[in-house]
């Protein structure tokens, strides 16, 4: 467990997550910030630190922000030597708020999407409920916090690498496809890091994870499990499909999501009929498979936050005669696997710098 008092702390990065941690530490610990843009920050009630003062000072604890690649940054070989000292935003969350549920979500696709319905459900309960990490406001930054407050809690890989201590009590892998391979090196090490949320289970925990992924369970059999895992899959149960008035889950990986949300949810005890009536009120986040216009003869959906081929491929599968508006930046060891019969289907619209690799 976290001592976090009187420590001589660093922090590394000092953005959204690196700032929530400066203002929950300070008060009880001599704290220090590095940055590798450190000249845009001018504010006197803040010890910011050049990189050669960094080695005459005997440090505790050096919480590193997500996004600092401890492969490829100014302080790299720093924190090679003080790797050990290495704890993350989700640690200081953890030993701060032990006693309270925590869900963790993480996954390649759908992980915003999936956190905000069940945190509607929830809400819906008249639990008090906390959307934070990825999705929401800083883990540290929330207030009045009571013993029966709940969090659900987007995390990325890059959280979970970084993180020693963090538990949770409902740990969910919604799916894993090749992602963030420019910073993981290959897809294993990527569902190695992601598997992390479950192995750092306590034997009261329960995990949740799809049913299809052979590479995560292939790698979670040649490992110890305390937490009881659940598998889902993508057909939903026709005791909620008949129910279901809402058109943003007629897709298949919508569905898959919703299944994830409805099993956590029973784990949490909430009543079917609080469950279906939140589905049918639920609103899609923008941007996320959101349709935003629908007649009989046309239907248009901006997924534009749709990062990866893999978050895209179910939704390409379930319409047809379909204009493809795509581009952006590619991403090492991305690949579309659609049948060559759903290809002929699509008309695509390929615009950005990386057009060679799209059209590929």
């Amino acid at each position: 467990m976290l001592n976090l008092i009187d420590k001589k702390i660093l922090i590394y990065g000092f953005g959204i997550s690196g700032k929530a941690c400066l203002n929950f530490l300070y008060k009880n610990n001599s704290v220090i910030v590095y940055d590798d843009k450190i000249k845009r920050f001018k504010n006197k009630n803040i010890k910011f630190l050049d990189k050669k003062a960094l080695n005459k000072i005997k440090l505790d604890y050096i919480v590193l922000s997500p996004g600092i690649n401890i492969k490829n940054c100014s302080l790299k070989n720093f924190l090679k030597k003080n790797k050990k000292k290495i704890i993350s935003e989700l640690d200081i969350f953890y030993c701060t708020y032990k006693s309270n549920i925590k869900v963790a979500i993480t996954g390649t696709n759908g992980k915003s999407t999936t956190c905000k319905l069940l945190y509607d459900i929830l809400k819906k309960s008249n639990k008090d409920v906390r959307l934070v990490g990825n999705i929401g406001s800083p883990l540290l930054n929330e207030k009045k916090i009571n013993k029966k407050t709940i969090f659900v809690i987007e995390v990325s890989s890059y959280q979970i690498g970084y993180s020693s201590h963090f538990k949770s009590d409902i740990a969910v892998i919604l799916n894993i496809a090749p992602d963030h391979l420019e910073r993981h090196d290959n897809f294993l090490n990527y569902v190695k890091v992601k598997s992390q949320l479950i192995l750092n289970q306590n034997f009261n925990s329960r995990a949740i994870i799809c049913d299809n992924n052979k590479v995560l369970d292939k790698y979670l059999k040649s490992k110890k499990i305390n937490a009881k895992i659940y598998k889902i899959g993508a057909s939903v149960n026709n005791i909620y499909l008949k129910k279901i008035k809402n058109d943003y889950f007629n897709n298949i990986n919508n569905q898959e999501n919703l299944n994830f949300v409805i099993k956590i949810s029973k784990l949490l005890k909430i009543k079917n009929s609080v469950i279906i009536k939140a589905i049918n009120k639920f609103k899609p986040l923008k941007y996320r498979q959101e349709i935003i216009y629908n007649n009989k003869k046309f239907l248009i959906i901006n997924d534009s936050k749709s990062t990866s081929f893999s978050s895209t491929v179910n939704l390409l599968k379930n319409y047809k005669n379909i204009y493809w508006i795509l581009g952006g930046l590619n991403k090492k060891g991305d690949k579309i696997n659609l049948p060559k019969n759903s290809m002929q289907n699509i008309k695509g619209y390929i615009i950005g710098k990386d057009k060679s690799f799209f059209v590929k």
